[in-house]
């Protein structure tokens, strides 16, 4: 009795599924790709049935600058789900933002002037029910008060224990990646 080698089986594995898939689609009456071929079609868009969302934000860049480009990670949440088929209002979501970083400077009311479309942008935010909360330790650590940053902001006494809280609360983290782009999308398309 001869035994096959592991790669043997490997190989006869795959050829069994293939055939079985090609079999599969043929009685369905399509023609299966070949494995690394695309059919015709292309992706289905499918529409998750999303529910009304509890999320904590951990801002903690290495750029101010960079508070700019997560402010959109929190309109690419809200905005699908506010719009069709969800059409949820910002009164059913519940977002936090927890600030740590050297983004702490934009809320800053004294760097005002130099932040203002981020803190705008904020403001816009908070509007619909977004919380902004700036860790007290941070904000010890630039020589910062309470009643140094702007009147939307929130104080609290620890970034972590903060994102601690309300992880244990069912809210889901999510942690911005800032990353800068070297090459425009026309160029990497």
């Amino acid at each position: 009795m001869r035994i096959l080698s592991a790669w043997h089986v490997q190989s006869v594995t795959v050829l069994l599924f293939t055939a079985a898939f090609a079999l599969t689609a043929h009685a369905a009456g399509q023609q299966a790709p070949w494995p690394g071929e695309s059919s015709e079609q292309g992706a289905r868009q499918v529409e998750t049935p999303y529910e009304a969302q509890k999320v904590v934000y951990d801002f903690y860049f290495d750029e101010p600058q960079k508070v700019n480009s997560a402010l959109y990670w929190i309109r690419s949440l809200m905005n699908p789900l506010m719009a069709a088929p969800y059409g949820y209002s910002p009164e059913e979501l519940s977002i936090k933002v927890v600030i740590h970083g050297t983004e702490i400077v934009t809320v800053a009311r004294k760097n005002y002037a130099k932040y203002k479309d981020a803190v705008e942008r904020m403001r816009y935010l908070h509007s619909l029910g977004v919380q902004f909360k700036v860790c007290a330790l941070a904000a010890a650590d630039y020589g910062y008060r309470p009643e140094d940053f702007q009147d939307f902001v929130e104080v609290v006494p620890s970034a972590f224990a903060e994102l601690a809280h309300w992880q244990m609360q069912g809210y889901a983290l999510i942690t911005p990646r800032i990353l800068e782009r070297h090459h425009s999308i026309e160029e990497i398309r």
